[in-house]
């Protein structure tokens, strides 16, 4: 598991601006189908960045992801998050 503070913003920094965006809207409650809309991507892709996004930073969950990007001030950044 990454560490709470630094380590994240650290592996947030290291994810692709697709991996951050998909992030960033999964944290802010989204399903997989509705950020496929807005990225225009199938639901399976956004599964499958998800899938490599969790354990960049070190967690399995989207409540845990959600929680990871706002402690570290990362949340909001990705374009059309609203």
């Amino acid at each position: 598991a990454v560490p709470p503070t630094a380590g994240r913003r650290e592996a947030w920094q290291g994810l692709t601006a697709q991996e951050r965006r998909i992030a960033d809207l999964a944290a802010c409650g989204l399903t997989n189908r509705e950020i496929a809309n807005r990225v225009r991507v199938s639901p399976r892709t956004v599964g499958a960045h998800l899938y490599r996004i969790f354990p960049k930073l070190g967690v399995t969950s989207r409540a845990a992801l959600s929680e990871a990007l706002a402690d570290n001030g990362a949340r909001g950044s990705a374009p059309d998050a609203r």
